[in-house]
């Protein structure tokens, strides 16, 4: 995030930056396991990102997307697609695709490749450009998700 944005003044983009920080450790931690051979860490890390990024997308894709979509649709679109693709990569970990498809492995480093880009995106443009455009009770809309979000995976 450029210093000298105030995003990290509002606390609805303070926990997604956050969150943001966290997948990227996630990721550094799911790349050395690949590269160690590790398949089992590298599963569980992925699972630790899908944990992470679960809440996270729900709050971006109800909260934040919509109104910045009006502004930016076809941003918001790459952005809503690239999450997607995450997801489907991830999915391996959990149904089993990881330990039976020798081609997951090397597909989930490009995943995280896609997340880092992804999360540049967000904080560099996303985000900045959010603090111009959403109003209080759009902010407000965002918190709320977020406190709904304690619910997934419940």
């Amino acid at each position: 995030m450029s210093d000298y944005c105030w995003c990290t003044a509002t606390p609805a983009i303070e926990d997604l930056i956050r969150e943001h920080d966290e997948l990227v450790e996630l990721s550094a931690e799911a790349r050395e396991a690949f590269r160690r051979g590790d398949l089992d860490s590298l599963i569980d890390c992925c699972a630790r990102i899908s944990t992470v990024l679960g809440p996270h997308t729900v709050v971006e894709e109800r909260g934040l997307f919509p109104p910045m979509a009006t502004e930016f649709p076809e941003k918001i679109a790459i952005l809503r697609g690239e999450h997607r693709r995450i997801e489907a990569v991830l999915a391996g970990a959990a149904d089993g695709t990881a330990r039976t498809d020798p081609a997951w492995a090397p597909l989930a480093v490009e995943m995280l490749t896609l997340l880092r880009r992804h999360i540049v995106k967000e904080q560099e443009g996303l985000f900045p450009a959010a603090l111009a455009v959403l109003s209080n009770e759009q902010w407000d809309m965002l918190t709320a998700i977020r406190a709904g979000t304690s619910l997934i995976g419940s």
